[in-house]
């Protein structure tokens, strides 16, 4: 029976220093900077606030990665407080210590992960981020007759880095006191939030928050609500202040591209609409007005297409033909003669590695033309298509497996013939009697309906 390995002998003394907080506040003027992650690590698992006040205040890195350490234990609400306070106090004096060094107070759990293990066995690759900065040597004033002395330069404000998830009606404890703080410290201290995710929260508490955030940090918008035009309306001039947006998902949303796009400015490299309400009118506008010079992915599932004229999205598609990689239009009603227009964009997508159109009520002709039109994508590996009309055997969706083997090795013969063996084409298609995709490639990966009782 193995051992428990014994205390580090670090870990003894920060137990200690800790015991005594007098003692442990006032060893911060002299601790060596590798013991500070440590003893803050041993100060925030035993909830001593008043040394992690005193901590934060004598951080003697750029950047306190605070998020990592709150993945690794579950913070109680008075240690998180704790930290807050101490950057309070630190914003709170006019002339800021001479040991100051912290910049950055980052809230994100998936950001530094290691950094708290660091200390442990040194990584050179943390010091370009963590390391204190080295002290620039003082000059002595010298008087200029004539001249009056320069006006000190402005606090540089703190930095609070967190990822956002508005879900509820209200914002949770922490991140309301967060907001409190930031709105006490207005200008030295800036809320940055590179992702955002809007669920479920009225639009007013969003407009509240988004008020505060540093907009312009927002790379990552996830928004899931059904919001009508009027919601919308009231959104729009938050997402105009996003300058360096570049992924940003709607769904669900009775949505007016009028509104939405114009607000746009930065190139995205994602765009999702899915299970949303687009006119006509909405896809042209988006298909003219939207950046796409570095668009990637681009997603419209779920967003009917059927009664629409193909050449939005055919021009949408071209004006992206340079950069996309992912096209994803499964369930958006795409017919024949409209799939047959889009098919000259698609063969100049350069770049395409993926191309999922599912649940769409195509031929096996136009298949056929499909394969022929991107067979000379050198990058496109895989397609993910619908099963054909001619696989069906009746109006309520009925599936004849052996007609849809057949047509699928079709497919794959003539990939065989055109030299492109290695491109996976596989079918899938919503099962009618539970939703459930059953993929086939080319014998099919049954739902549990098709199984015998």
């Amino acid at each position: 029976m193995s051992m428990p390995a014994p205390p580090r002998l670090l870990d003894l003394a920060g137990q200690s220093l800790l015991r005594d907080q007098a003692s442990a506040i006032a060893a911060l003027e002299v601790l060596p900077m590798e013991l500070f992650p440590p003893l803050f690590t041993a100060a925030f698992a035993g909830r001593h606030s008043e040394t992690l006040k005193a901590m934060v205040q004598a951080w003697p890195f750029p950047c306190l990665p605070l998020g990592a350490l709150m993945k690794e234990q579950q913070p109680h609400q008075e240690t998180f407080q704790a930290a807050l306070d101490g950057l309070d106090v630190l914003l709170a004096q006019e002339v800021r210590p001479s040991r100051w060094k912290l910049q950055v107070l980052d809230l994100r759990k998936n950001a530094h992960q290691d950094f708290w293990t660091v200390w442990s066995g040194t990584r050179a690759s943390m010091y370009s981020l963590l390391e204190p900065e080295v002290a620039q040597p003082t000059r002595k004033k010298q008087k200029v007759d004539g001249c009056r002395p320069r006006p000190k330069p402005p606090l540089a404000p703190v930095e609070v880095l967190i990822d956002l998830c508005l879900k509820e009606s209200t914002p949770d404890e922490s991140v309301a006191y967060l907001i409190q703080k930031v709105k006490q410290r207005k200008g030295l201290l800036h809320l940055c939030c590179k992702k955002l995710k809007i669920f479920a929260m009225p639009m007013q508490n969003i407009r509240k928050i988004l008020n505060i955030v540093q907009l312009d940090s927002i790379q990552d918008l996830e928004v899931n609500c059904t919001w009508k035009l009027s919601t919308l309306g009231k959104f729009a001039p938050h997402l105009g202040q996003m300058a360096n947006l570049r992924r940003l998902l709607l769904s669900h949303i009775h949505m007016s591209s009028h509104r939405t796009v114009r607000c746009l400015k930065t190139p995205l490299e994602t765009l999702s609409i899915t299970n949303c309400l687009l006119s006509e009118s909405d896809l042209t506008h988006l298909s003219q007005h939207l950046n796409v010079s570095q668009l990637k992915d681009l997603g419209l599932s779920g967003v009917s297409l059927t009664n629409m004229s193909p050449e939005p999205l055919q021009v949408l598609i071209e004006r992206a033909s340079a950069t996309l990689q992912d096209l994803d239009l499964d369930e958006c009603g795409i017919m024949d003669s409209q799939f047959t227009d889009i098919l000259p964009a698609l063969g100049r997508c350069s770049q395409l590695t993926t191309f999922s159109f599912c649940g769409n009520p195509i031929s096996m002709a136009v298949l056929e033309n499909l394969l022929r039109h991107t067979i000379g994508l050198s990058n496109l590996s895989h397609v993910l298509y619908p099963a054909p009309l001619e696989s069906y055997e009746d109006v309520r969706g009925t599936l004849h497996l052996g007609r849809l083997a057949q047509l699928h090795a079709r497919l794959k013969q003539m990939l065989q013939e055109l030299g492109r063996p290695g491109m996976v084409w596989f079918s899938a298609n919503p099962c009618p009697h539970c939703g459930d995709r059953t993929f086939y490639d080319p014998e099919p990966i049954l739902c549990p309906c098709y199984m015998p009782a």
